[in-house]
């Protein structure tokens, strides 16, 4: 069975280029559609790891790994959860 990966550790970035320049460019402010799309898939997919198992087994360092890779999801279902709220919900505050 293979190993998950520690959850702070970097991901890989091995043939990610497409990816990062799309993020790269939603940044700036230039991201045309499919490249929005895709920066937040490769947010909520990769970075996230959004459906992945956070689970993490080895006792006090597997309930450590296993806590950071569950903050990991529950960043990328906030945006989930943000991306499907109705607008309708929300209230203007004066600031």
């Amino acid at each position: 069975m293979p190993k998950a990966s520690a959850p702070w550790l970097p991901i890989s970035y091995d043939g990610k280029k497409a990816d990062v320049a799309a993020l790269q460019a939603m940044r700036r402010g230039e991201a045309n559609a499919d490249q929005q799309v895709r920066a937040l898939e490769f947010i909520l997919e990769t970075i996230c790891d959004r459906n992945g198992m956070s689970y993490r087994p080895g006792g006090l360092e597997g309930d450590r790994d296993t806590a950071f890779a569950e903050g990991r999801r529950f960043v990328g279902n906030q945006i989930v959860k943000l991306t499907k709220l109705p607008l309708s919900k929300l209230e203007e505050k004066p600031k």
